[in-house]
Order: structure tokens, then sequence, then C-alpha cells
């Protein structure tokens, strides 16, 4: 049935792709070398997830391939040439703040490899369908300077600003403004992916997501909130806020919907795409109602710490405007709403 490629395949949303596309029984090659461990550390290691991919598909093939190798992608390429009919880019260092700790790394694995698999899709497959997993992060800190209010567990936008009713939209300037190494690179890719699109034609898509959740989330203190939230609760690990009260709000979107998103897409593709996406105004939380929610659930209080400064370029307040995604693609719908995504992160611990 046609093949599709997708890396980081052990990943949050290349794990939750590898198993919507083989359950449509396409080849699903999967590209990981799990330097989330690098990352994050060995908690954050994704390699369970291969052997688990594995033991439930038989039409999953996975590759322990560097990104940033271009060799060994163009084996890769080579070996399913024009079979391959979609490529899911979701492979990325994707912490702001750790790229400041290695920015070379950052750098080569979010921008180096995306234009590397960019140039082996328009050599091998060029009518293959490209997905790049962006993020918001690429409108650097310019949500911070919209008009916001102080509410009792959240900001909010002044009612009369054009984003307050659906988010923010793909309109936001990119520009003036600070973006961290990490939002830098990932700005890089996604300039590139949609020049693919537009100057040679390709058929790309860039996803500005916001924050992406789901029980397969190895969720770290660096990345991954409310996956880390919820096991800080059932584990009694202390939890740290870091600035803004602990009212900065997230939109999320659970992995699932992601896929389910990218098969539209795939069916329908188009050249030069570009989609904010996330939980839109049916699934967004600020931090304080995420602890409030897990504590629910594990039924006992959590240990917090509050560091009185944010990360830097974190944002105060966003919400994903996913309307232009929905008219392009009116018969994808989120499926999860906030406490769908609570209830799946929390059983997720149970099993």
């Amino acid at each position: 049935m046609g093949v599709i490629i997708i890396t980081g395949s052990s990943g949050l949303v290349g794990s939750e792709s590898v198993s919507f596309f083989s359950g449509l029984g396409k080849t699903v090659v999967g590209i990981d070398n799990d330097m989330r461990r690098h990352f994050f550390g060995e908690g954050a290691s994704t390699r369970s997830m291969v052997s688990l991919l594995k033991s439930r598909f038989p039409n999953f093939v996975h590759f322990e391939t560097d990104i940033r190798n271009r060799v060994e992608l163009e084996n890769v390429f080579r070996e399913f040439n024009s079979g391959i009919e979609c490529v899911i880019h979701a492979a990325a260092q994707p912490s702001h703040d750790w790229a400041a700790q290695e920015p070379f790394t950052d750098f080569e694995v979010n921008a180096l490899g995306t234009i590397n698999m960019l140039e082996m899709t328009r050599r091998h497959s060029p009518k293959a369908s490209f997905i790049f997993m962006s993020t918001n992060k690429v409108y650097g800190d310019q949500p911070n300077h919209l008009p916001l209010i102080e509410r009792e567990t959240r900001w909010t936008l002044d009612a009369g600003h054009p984003y307050a009713q659906n988010g923010i939209d793909e309109s936001m300037s990119v520009d003036q403004a600070l973006h961290s190494l990490f939002g830098a690179s990932k700005l890089a890719a996604d300039l590139v992916v949609q020049e693919y699109g537009r100057y040679f034609g390709m058929n790309t898509a860039c996803f500005r997501a916001g924050c992406i959740t789901g029980r397969n989330h190895a969720g770290a203190e660096q990345h991954g909130f409310l996956s880390y939230l919820m096991r800080c609760a059932f584990t009694g690990t202390e939890y740290k806020v870091y600035g803004y009260k602990g009212k900065q709000v997230r939109d999320m979107i659970h992995a699932a919907d992601l896929a389910r998103a990218f098969h539209e897409v795939f069916q329908s593709p188009r050249a030069g795409a570009v989609y904010n996406m996330g939980g839109h105004i049916h699934a967004n939380c600020s931090v304080l109602e995420a602890i409030r929610a897990c504590e629910e659930r594990v039924g006992k209080k959590m240990i917090q710490a509050y560091v009185d400064g944010n990360r830097r370029g974190d944002h105060i307040w966003w919400i994903s405007d996913t309307r232009l995604f929905q008219r392009d693609y009116p018969n994808w719908h989120p499926a999860y709403d906030m406490n769908a995504i609570y209830d799946d992160l929390f059983a997720g611990l149970l099993k």
C-alpha cells in the first residue's frame, strides 16, 4: 500500500503517527536515534517505544538513523524511493531551555536535519506530502506584547482584541521578537519547508503547534509540560512553577488528534501551507488550573515550588486559532478536550 516515513517515530507525535498510519495498512518507516535521551536524560528515553511499536505493527520498520547524516538518510530513501507517499518530520530538539546549552546541536538537528529531509524527499519522492512539526515558538515572545489581563487563575486577553475569541492566527509577525535559540532554529526550518513548497512546488505543510500531549509523552521538566506535571503529581515529585504567578496559559492538543490532522493533509495536500495548530478555545489551561486538575485525579496535593522568574522567551498566553486548518480540512475535529486529556494522562500512569 505505500510508504510513510516518520522521523522522531518513537516520540510522542511520531509514535501516534506510526500507530495511525500502520493501522491504515501503510508500510511505516520510522527514523529515530533516541536523541531525547541525550537532551533530557535516561528517564526521557524513547527506546522502549521502539520495541512496543515493532511488536504491535508488523508493517513498521525502524531505522536508528540521525537526521543530520545525509548518507544514512540517502540509504533509507533510496530503499523505498518512489513508493514514499508521505514524510512526517517530527524529529527535533524540542526545548528552548536546552538549546542554549548546545547551540550547534540544536541548530543542526532542527534546521540542518529538516533541509536534509526535504532534499531527500525532493530527490526520491517529489510528489510525496511533506508534513513538518513546527512550533508556536517561531513567533518568539510576540504574544507577550498583547493586551493581557490578570484573572484569578489565568491571564486572559482583552475582550476587544481580534485574537480574544478564537486565539492567535497565522498573521502574527515572526519579526522583532525574542525567540530563544530553539525558536530561531525551528523558524529557519519552518521557512525552508515553506520555500520547498513554493519554489519547488512540493506538497509541504508546517504545523505551528502549541503544547502537544498524550500518554505516550516521556515528559521532562524542560519539555512536555502537562505530561511531566501529571507524573509529578502521581509520584509526589516537586514541581517547579516558573514565573507569571503560574497563570500562564497554554492550549493543548492530543497527539492522536494531530495524527488525524496529518492524515487530512496526506489525503489532500497543498504547497507551502502553514497552520497554527493546538487545542484552540476548546482545550487550554493555565499552570494553576492544570495543577488542580492533576491533584483531583491523583487524590492528593502536589508538592510545588515557585521560581520568581519566568523562562526566557516563555509565552504568557497562547491559544491557537485553528480555523484556517478547519476551513481547508472541514472533516477534521479534535476528539480530546481538557478533561479527556487529563484522564488519558492519568490512565497512562496507572497501567
